[in-house]
Parts: C-alpha cells; sequence; structure tokens
C-alpha cells in the first residue's frame, strides 16, 4: 500500500520565540510509519518538530504549524490508500503572531486564540476509498470521546489512549491503547511498546484492505 501517516505535535507561533504545542515526542507516529515501511508498504511521514531520525524508508515532510500539516496531507493524500493520523495537532492558535519578541512587563498578558483547521473534517470528502484511521488522546476515559470523533470525522478506525498516565502516552516508550472499529467492534490491547502497537495496527489495517479488495494482504 502506499499510506500516508502524521506525527509529532504542531506548534502556533506567538511571537518569534514563543509558541503554543503539545507534549507529543511523535514517537507514536514515527513508530507506525517504521512498521508499515518495514511491511513494505510505501510510507510518507508529515512530522510536527520532534527530536527523532527519520525512520529508514520513509519520504519525511517537516512542517510547524496545524495550517502546514493541513496543506501537506492535502497534497500527499491523492497519491495514498490509506492515512494515519497519529499527529496531536494543537487545537488553538493565537489570533495575533506579534512580529517583535512581547517584552515581559508588570500585570498579566492576555492572549486571544482561535481554533486551528480540523485536518479530518477538512479532507473528509475526499476520502473515497480510502482507509482512515484516527487516535484520540484523553485525559481519562477516551472512549466516549473516541467513538464522537469516529463518527465525526468518518473514520475506519481511531486509535484511544490515555495519556494522563505517566507511563504510557506522551514521550514514554509504551502504549496501552484501544482500537474502536466503524462497525462498532472494540478491541483493547494490552500495554505494549510503542513498536509493538504500531506493528499490530499496521496488521489490522491490512486486513481491512483485504476484507475490502477480496484479495490478499501482506
Amino acid at each position: 500500500m502506499r499510506l500516508l501517516v502524521t506525527a509529532g505535535p504542531t506548534r502556533e507561533p506567538l511571537d518569534p520565540v514563543r509558541y503554543l504545542s503539545n507534549r507529543s515526542s511523535g514517537k507514536m507516529g514515527y513508530a507506525v510509519a517504521s512498521a508499515a515501511a518495514a511491511r513494505g508498504h510505501a510510507v510518507v511521514l508529515i512530522s510536527g518538530p520532534v527530536a527523532l531520525p527519520p525512520p529508514p524508508d520513509v519520504r519525511l515532510v517537516r512542517v510547524n504549524t496545524a495550517a502546514e500539516m493541513l496543506g501537506a496531507v492535502q497534497s500527499e493524500l491523492a497519491d495514498c490508500e490509506a492515512l494515519i493520523m497519529a499527529a496531536a495537532v494543537a487545537d488553538w492558535r493565537p489570533v495575533f503572531i506579534a512580529g517583535q519578541k512581547i517584552k515581559k512587563h508588570a500585570g498579566n498578558l492576555t492572549v486571544e486564540l482561535e481554533p486551528t483547521a480540523d485536518i479530518l473534517r477538512h479532507i473528509k470528502s475526499d476520502k473515497g476509498a480510502r482507509l482512515f484511521v484516527g487516535f484520540a488522546a484523553e485525559t481519562g476515559d477516551p472512549l466516549p470521546a473516541a467513538r464522537a470523533k469516529l463518527q465525526a470525522k468518518g473514520l475506519d478506525f481511531i486509535v484511544a489512549n490515555d495519556v494522563s498516565r505517566s507511563d504510557i502516552g506522551f514521550d514514554v516508550d509504551h502504549n496501552q491503547v484501544t482500537l474502536l472499529h466503524v462497525d462498532g467492534r472494540t478491541d483493547h490491547w494490552p500495554k505494549m511498546t510503542k513498536k509493538e502497537t504500531a506493528e499490530r495496527l499496521i496488521r489490522e489495517l491490512e486486513l481491512a484492505v483485504k476484507a475490502q479488495s477480496g484479495g490478499a494482504a501482506g
């Protein structure tokens, strides 16, 4: 298959030296891209700013902001058969970006925020026969939000996980996720390394493609 994978955070600038971001390290998305390439798939990885080496045999596209990630996804999607949105895209960005560093001063600073582009909603109409996989990183029980996102964004699967735990989720090497299928099935996976989680996710995707096409997969 030809796979498009997103990974890492985005950075939404406030001024030339400050930005809004999140704790995503990109490890999960990079593991997914690596696992897919190891299985012989052609992979394009759209990555926010991370401190990780590029995965072997993967074409890497670097971006910073949510808008840049949306543009890159739109540019690459037509040539891909499946999309795995593992990036932790910022939900908000400053309305006003200062041209110079905002100086420290007495009193409070109020920053007005506006929503960033919802990438999956923007490309939903371009899905066609492609398989779309999303991620839902929540604090606490992730399943209610994941189920709502699965339906609202036209996904075939969503990977849900609780990122409030220190041993799984953001910026660590392990994850414990639940895979929700569009047909209502729910698979609770045990705690595994992100590499193992990624390999299992790619196998699930291959099975879905096999069922969709009636042919053989991987």
